[in-house]
């Protein structure tokens, strides 16, 4: 091809707009791709924190049971070294696995909430 037919080759007007759209339009779909990415990728992070909030309270309410329970079978300990009989170790005893009983009850119901709520908040839609 000689030079001067290299210059007189021209794209149509119409071709060009179309091509532009074309471009514009793609660019338009990339942008809210990103965007919508982002909106993902933040609601993964939001979701995450609230999952780690809810493990993080029911682990700090696990560690209180445990010390509560614990210093409830040393006091237990201490009653039965001061008992008199067997009658009264047998009566310590009976009382502190009904106490026991009665607190396994209160902590598994109040466990039970505080995952319940952890996972009611990590499921919720974020808005």
């Amino acid at each position: 091809m000689s030079d001067d037919a290299r210059g007189r080759f021209e794209i149509p007007k119409e071709m060009q707009a179309m091509a532009e759209a074309s471009l514009g339009q793609a660019r338009q779909m990339f942008e809210k791709f990103v965007a919508s990415a982002q909106a993902a990728a933040g609601a993964l992070e939001e979701r995450n924190a609230t999952v780690r909030a809810g493990a993080k309270d029911a682990g700090q309410k696990a560690i209180a049971y445990a010390e509560k329970n614990v210093q409830a079978s040393l006091d237990h300990a201490q009653s039965l070294v001061k008992a008199k009989d067997v009658a009264e170790v047998m009566r310590l005893h009976s009382e502190y696995v009904q106490a026991q009983m009665r607190a396994l009850a209160e902590q598994t119901a109040e466990m039970g909430q505080i995952v319940g709520k952890a996972a009611m908040a990590a499921a919720r839609p974020k808005t």
